[in-house]
């Protein structure tokens, strides 16, 4: 009766369950998933992109300007110049070493992503479908560092990478973020939902080892949050300016230390400055065009498949 006609319901319960049938499937067309969205809805999703676009524009518009035009004005025009090219040109062609400090950036965000991905999807599967002595404490240890001010470790991990002789390297950067506590916590949280031990349970009994089980129905279940992870740790790779300012110098630079070599070798040059403000921004705007629909799309299509 749940689906009938109206006419059906009116002949065997009477026309005044029909009405209510008739108000009841309105009500539901009208507030329901097939509901389309309203005038007001597209103006505040129109508000909310035209103001998380506005501070890349701006950046443009500055960019592709000469530093007399900024100085009269604040906004120097409404439409980009063309000016843009050329002072890119002029960024890479200046003393400070740009090409070093995009390659630099660009080595620490891809390491990292992938250890961070992989280190965090072994543990998340371990404290999340493992059992074994102490599980919950060293869980819990893992969680409580990340209310640890980054800033309490720098000066001792200042020490060690000296001791050591990487100051200076990238590699005092790429090494301490190699694995995340968020990415573990991150990891733990999605596997123990999205993978059902039935699944882990069938694989053993078929015979899987230890790394083939994680393999083959581990690493399938866990691939769109691994992509966001991915997605995250590069970001925070690329723009993390506060410790490779401390443990690099300015000939072996990372892209925002480029940025901030810019800001104080061009003081009142603005539009050079946000040339290499754009540079720095660009990449991960590609990588958002690029991945974005592909990370959506496995998140929608859920976590485990067949």
């Amino acid at each position: 009766m749940k689906n009938a006609s109206l006419p059906v319901i009116a002949q065997t319960s009477g026309k005044s369950a029909a009405k209510w049938a008739g108000r009841r499937r309105g009500s539901a067309g009208v507030g329901g998933a097939n509901r389309r969205p309203g005038w007001v809805t597209y103006l505040i999703l129109g508000l909310v992109i035209a103001i998380s676009i506005f501070p890349l524009y701006y950046v443009v518009l500055l960019a592709s300007s000469d530093q007399v035009t900024i100085s009269k004005s604040v906004i120097p025009s409404i439409l980009p110049q063309g000016n843009l090219w050329d002072n890119m040109a002029r960024v890479f062609d200046g003393s400070i070493p740009v090409i070093k400090g995009l390659t630099n950036s660009l080595i620490i965000a891809v390491i990292q992503s992938v250890s961070v991905v992989v280190f965090s999807t072994l543990a998340g599967y371990s404290f999340a479908k493992l059992n074994f002595r102490g599980r919950g404490p060293l869980l819990v240890f893992v969680i409580a560092t990340m209310a640890v001010p980054v800033q309490l470790g720098v000066v001792p991990l200042f020490i060690v990478m000296t001791k050591i002789g990487w100051a200076g390297s990238i590699t005092a950067v790429i090494v301490p973020g190699l694995v995340t506590a968020f990415g573990v916590f991150w990891m733990t949280q999605y596997l123990e939902n999205a993978l059902p031990y039935e699944l882990v349970e069938a694989a053993r009994v078929d015979g899987a080892s230890m790394i083939r089980t994680f393999w083959h129905v581990a690493v399938p279940a866990a691939r769109p949050a691994a992509a966001m992870l991915a997605l995250f740790t590069f970001i925070g790779s690329w723009v993390n300016y506060f410790w490779p300012f401390i443990i690099l110098n300015q000939q072996n630079p990372t892209l925002p230390m480029v940025t901030k070599l810019l800001q104080s070798g061009y003081q009142n040059d603005y539009s050079l400055i946000m040339a290499g403000v754009a540079i720095s921004t660009a990449p991960l705007l590609v990588l958002f065009f690029v991945a974005g629909r592909q990370l959506v799309a496995g998140i929608m299509a859920g976590a485990v498949k067949g």
